[in-house]
């Protein structure tokens, strides 16, 4: 289960390019759960590291 949290120690900074509308889906997300867009973004890729299959 997915589930959102707070806090991580070190960052480090990167861009990337995302579509409008994922954008706005995830901030309409963060805005609803307190959390920052950046929070939000690092629980996902977290998330999908996490769980993918290992045959990649």
């Amino acid at each position: 289960m997915f589930k959102l949290q707070k806090g991580y120690n070190e960052y480090v900074t990167k861009t990337f390019r995302l579509p409008k509308e994922f954008v706005e889906q995830l901030e309409e997300l963060a805005f609803e759960n307190n959390l920052s867009l950046n929070q939000l973004v690092m629980q996902c890729l977290k998330y999908a590291i996490d769980n993918m299959e290992e045959d990649i």
